[in-house]
């Protein structure tokens, strides 16, 4: 069946309360929607999200590169050759990761739509229900435990914990978290590349000696040193995990190979797709190294798409989708709406058809 048409529009939602890591502060979540309509009029919804400390996109640009460079190339292909249209968005331009995860999810929620199948079935099928974890965003100590105990009430038994302007902080705001949640909950610790590699040592070292049990400490150095990220991942117990140091298969391999850390995290808007995504899960799995994946501040339609790859790939052992939840609208939040993400077997992504 042939895609007909691809629009694109720009929406911006508001969030409940700005989010805030060491790399940045959002009051809103902008993102493109992509509709992707093919012959027989069924429609394939898909996101995208700017994040241009991370991803270094735009919203303009996101807009432009998919309405001028990769939507001209698959109109009128047949939504049938899902990989080969994958191959086409991966090479219509370098980097610009974002705007063709958010085309590649609108070619994917096309296609199981036209298998008459949800999306994580078609991605392997392994179940529908997963449990979400609840970000702490940087604030002062007093805010974040309130934060932690709250979420606690909601029924997360995973936190986490975002880190990286200041160590000393970061330090005290972990323990006093823990002390708060009690020893069962799990706490992840994100740095967003905020310390120096002596200070990541330095710091987790003080919470194993403090027992605090963290489970994971991700991305606490630059995301280019990745001889950092082995200096730190070589002298401490606490499993490490690249983020920002990750964005391709390649990296994939380079980390592995270097054997610099214990975890991966895999983003659609990093990977540039669905195939990416399910590929480097599948090289780390090769490497014996687990997956968690995650998303930036994006809308419900990619996080959506990200937890229908987390629900079929058995390497995806974490996930860390809760950037509906920090959405005012509790209407438009799809599964997403406590801990548990309940897919539905509606077709595709399971999502409501929207307007452009």
């Amino acid at each position: 069946m042939r895609i007909q048409e691809i629009k694109v529009a720009h929406s911006s939602i508001p969030l409940i309360k700005p989010f805030i890591t060491s790399l940045r502060s959002a009051t809103s979540v902008d993102c493109v929607r992509i509709c992707v309509v093919l012959e027989d009029g069924t429609k394939g919804w898909g996101a995208a999200s700017p994040a241009a400390m991370i991803t270094g996109e735009g919203l303009q640009g996101i807009k432009s590169t998919i309405q001028a460079i990769i939507a001209p190339l698959l109109i009128n292909r047949e939504i049938e050759q899902i990989a080969a249209l994958s191959q086409v968005i991966g090479g219509s331009c370098v980097g610009n990761g974002s705007a063709k995860a958010g085309m590649e999810i609108a070619l994917f929620d096309a296609y199981a739509k036209s298998l008459k199948i949800p999306l994580y079935q078609l991605l392997g099928g392994q179940t529908n229900s997963l449990q979400n974890d609840l970000t702490i965003s940087l604030n002062n100590k007093d805010q974040m435990v309130l934060e932690a105990k709250e979420g606690i009430k909601q029924g997360f038994t995973a936190l986490k914990i975002k880190a990286g302007l200041d160590w000393k902080k970061d330090y005290g705001n972990l323990i006093a978290i823990r002390e708060a949640v009690g020893p069962s909950i799990e706490l992840r610790v994100d740095a967003n590349q905020g310390w120096t590699r002596k200070e990541a040592v330095r710091i987790i070292h003080a919470w194993e000696a403090a027992a605090a049990n963290v489970d994971i400490v991700e991305q606490p150095v630059r995301a280019e040193d990745f001889a950092a990220l082995k200096f730190v991942t070589d002298n401490v117990n606490t499993p490490i995990m690249a983020d920002e140091s990750v964005f391709s298969p390649e990296q994939a391999m380079r980390l592995i190979q270097m054997q610099a850390v214990d975890w991966l995290n895999l983003k659609l808007m990093k990977a540039g797709g669905i195939f990416r995504v399910m590929q480097i899960a599948d090289i780390a799995q090769a490497g014996g190294i687990p997956c968690m994946l995650g998303s930036m501040m994006e809308s419900v339609t990619s996080v959506t798409a990200a937890a229908h790859i987390a629900a079929a790939h058995p390497n995806i052992q974490k996930i860390d989708l809760d950037a509906p939840l920090w959405q005012k609208n509790r209407s438009e939040r799809g599964p997403f709406q406590g801990p548990a993400i309940q897919l539905t077997r509606a077709p595709g992504l399971g999502l409501p058809d929207a307007e452009i």
